[in-house]
């Protein structure tokens, strides 16, 4: 009996050590599931964060790359702006430079009008003032014009105004000319004679000759005339007047 009691006994420790030991590997597994089940979630919060983050991250970086977009169009406009405006600051630059260019040019022109400059007359070159050169093309214009008579009154005004003018010679050239032809010989050959002393090599000076003969001729002085033929073919043996010349002396008795 005793040994059934201890056998019983055995049994029921082997029992209760099976049972406990099946409870154990109960409590084990369960820990173990909710170890793992803990890991997956808080993996999957880790994936669902992260998947968050990039969604705000995405979205943060559509703004940013929209506010990007919206500065880079603000940009070109401001730089078609700019290049509008420096169009326009070019064709003011170009508009005053050349209205400064025009008013200095107008200047230049209104200075010159008051400037001496040079001209050449005869085949004489000399500087002389606007209002001298203006005076002498006018008399020599009423000239041209057949207004002898008020050409001879130019000239002489011209003489008494530029006594020393680079004109002198050839203002006294026509001034005897315009004499010639309004008959006033006498001062026709005082004129042409004043011309061949002051300038002999004057390209006027043979023409001036053979006109001062006209006039001594037209005063019945042949013999005078004569004389200023033959000083003309002589002075100026290869000019046209000497051919013109040489011809009236055959005629001159």
């Amino acid at each position: 009996m005793k040994m059934f009691r201890v056998a019983a006994a055995v049994v029921a420790c082997v029992l209760a050590f099976n049972a406990h030991a099946a409870l154990f590997e109960d409590d084990e597994a369960r820990r173990a599931i909710l170890d793992l089940r803990q890991k997956v979630d808080a993996s999957q919060q880790r994936v669902t964060d992260d998947l968050r983050k990039a969604v705000d991250d995405n979205a943060q970086l559509r703004r940013s790359m929209l506010d990007l977009s919206n500065q880079i169009e603000s940009l070109r406009n401001e730089i078609a702006t700019m290049r509008g405006q420096n169009e326009q600051l070019s064709r003011a630059v170009a508009d005053m430079q050349r209205n400064q260019k025009d008013l200095t040019q107008g200047v230049d022109d209104r200075l010159r009008k008051f400037e001496p400059g040079k001209v050449t007359v005869d085949g004489k070159e000399f500087v002389a003032e606007p209002a001298e050169k203006q005076e002498f093309e006018a008399a020599l214009a009423t000239l041209r014009k057949g207004d002898f008579a008020a050409a001879q009154t130019s000239f002489v005004a011209f003489m008494k105004r530029y006594p020393q003018s680079g004109y002198k010679s050839s203002a006294l050239f026509w001034l005897a000319n315009a004499q010639y032809a309004v008959r006033n010989y006498r001062d026709a050959v005082v004129n042409f004679r004043a011309l061949v002393v002051a300038e002999p090599d004057h390209m006027r000076a043979p023409e001036a000759l053979l006109s001062m003969a006209n006039c001594q001729v037209e005063l019945k002085d042949v013999k005078s005339a004569r004389k200023t033929l033959e000083e003309l073919v002589k002075a100026y043996p290869q000019s046209e007047a000497t051919s013109v010349a040489k011809e009236r002396l055959t005629k001159l008795k």
